[in-house]
Parts: structure tokens; sequence; C-alpha cells
């Protein structure tokens, strides 16, 4: 399949009901001994956005993830998709785009935004996050943000839709806690929680088109 082909087909699909959490769930990682940190919050999710950035690479289509430098907070060292919150009078696609511009280097007016997956509330967090789907024109250069980014990975969409591509593994979450989580690999990297999450999503969607 083709950028155009897989374009048209999305676009489509995207303005229909979606399948939501149900798709989320299937990749929440759960507890091995019960252990497992309570987050509360006093105030409401902060609105962000995540991308999902399609590009044609030869015969394979791709779309980049990120590693998270390492830093004092939620989200330390972890694969995720470029995002981040929203600032004032955003609309989520205008977050999504200008995240990327600046954690990868790709220019925002380039991505032609095709549609967008259900929200997603991260809880460690407090975020509620809409992923959005866009494709570009060309393999991107990637300019990874030092401060943001420790590497960003290009991973093929095929990897996602292949019918053993949702894996289960034992895992150390925050250091302490001990945790089966489903996930993907991708670009030889295990991709879980909250953007596997996400991903499933997407997944799912991909697999309904004719």
């Amino acid at each position: 399949m083709t950028i155009p082909v897989l374009e048209s087909l999305l676009s489509s699909r995207l303005a229909n009901p979606l399948p939501g959490n149900a798709a989320h769930e299937v990749m929440r990682a759960r507890s091995v001994d019960s252990s497992f940190p309570a987050f509360t919050h006093q105030l409401p999710p902060r609105p962000g956005a995540v991308l999902i950035l399609l590009y044609q690479d030869g015969d394979r289509i791709r779309f980049p993830i990120i590693r998270r430098q390492v830093y004092v907070g939620a989200h330390s060292g972890q694969m995720s998709l470029p995002g981040g919150k929203t600032e004032s009078d955003e609309k989520a696609s205008e977050t999504a785009l200008r995240e990327a511009e600046e954690e990868i280097g790709v220019d925002r007016r380039l991505p032609k935004v095709i549609g967008q997956l259900s929200n997603f509330f991260v809880i460690p967090s407090n975020f509620l996050i809409t992923p959005i789907v866009a494709t570009i024109d060309h393999v991107p250069v990637f300019t990874p943000d030092a401060y943001e980014v420790a590497a960003v990975l290009s991973a093929d969409l095929k990897s996602l839709l292949d019918d053993n591509a949702i894996l289960e593994s034992e895992i150390i979450a925050a250091g302490k806690y001990r945790m089966i989580a489903p996930h993907f690999m991708l670009d030889g990297v295990m991709v879980w929680g909250a953007t596997a999450m996400i991903l499933n999503e997407f997944r799912h969607v991909l697999r309904e088109l004719p």
C-alpha cells in the first residue's frame, strides 16, 4: 500500500466511530503481585497531543517514535510518539505538529493531517492526549532536540499489523513494580504503556481497512 492510498482510506475511517477503550485496555500493563502506585490528581487533566506521522520509505510505510531523555518525571527514558502539552488556544493538531517540529525537527507546515484517534487519559502525568494522524510526502530527516529526545527510531507499520505483533514481558516499572506489560517491538525496541495503548487503537483501525 502507498501513502496516497492509505491516506484516502484512513481519512474516511477516522471520521467514523473508533474502538477507543476496547483497544486501549488490551495493552494495559498489570501488576504481578498486586502492588501498584495509586495516582491521585487534584486538578483536571491537562490537554496534550501526539503525532503519528506516516511516510513512505521504499516499499515500507514508517512513522517515528522517540526515546525520551532521562529526567525527573513520569515519562523519563520512555518510548513515545512525538508530542506534548497544548498551549493556550491551540487545536490538538497544532499541538502535535508544533511538538514534532520542536522535538524531531519536522517542519510543522509539511505534514498533512488526516484525522485523529480517541482521546487517551495518561494517568501518571494527568494528561488527556489526542493522537493526531498525518502523512508527509517524503522521508523526513529527523533532527532530535538534545534536551528532550535521546533517539529517534523509525517504526515499520507492518510490525504493528502482524498477527503476532502483541507480545508480553515482565518488567520492573518505576524501578520497583513488577508488571506484565503487553507491548510491540518496533525498530527493535519494546514499546509499552500509553504509547502502546494508543498504537493498538491505530492497529485496530488499520486492520479494518480494505
